[in-house]
């Protein structure tokens, strides 16, 4: 597989992040989180069901939920790695690529934050 598509809102929930990230922590966080969130999107747009990846029925068919933290191993840079981080991608598979529907933070309650009609687009 190896694409994915980002929708409006997720492309937006990753700006706020990258923004927030730079003002809490610097540049060199922000792009520490950067790498992080591209290597979770190659991840998951290789194989979209891969260990530790969840299916979550409750957010709609075919949607599933992977927590960055699956990802911090293989996203290293020159200055560190992500100690803890705190997002899940929320996805499914359309049309034979990944589709991103939001970049949520982990302490969320996620169906809040899922306007299923809107989610994909």
């Amino acid at each position: 597989m190896g694409r994915y598509r980002l929708s409006t809102t997720a492309q937006a929930d990753l700006i706020d992040i990258l923004a927030w990230t730079q003002r809490q922590f610097g540049e060199a966080a922000r792009k520490r989180y950067e790498t992080l969130l591209v290597t979770a999107l190659r991840d998951i747009s290789s194989q979209p069901d891969r260990s530790g990846s969840v299916e979550r029925p409750e957010l709609g068919d075919g949607v599933r939920s992977w927590h960055l933290h699956l990802s911090r191993d293989r996203a290293r840079t020159a200055t560190g790695i992500v100690r803890r981080p705190r997002h899940f991608l929320i996805y499914r598979v359309e049309d034979d690529q990944v589709v991103v529907g939001r970049v949520l933070h982990d302490a969320m309650e996620l169906a809040r934050h899922l306007d299923a009609e809107a989610l994909w687009k």
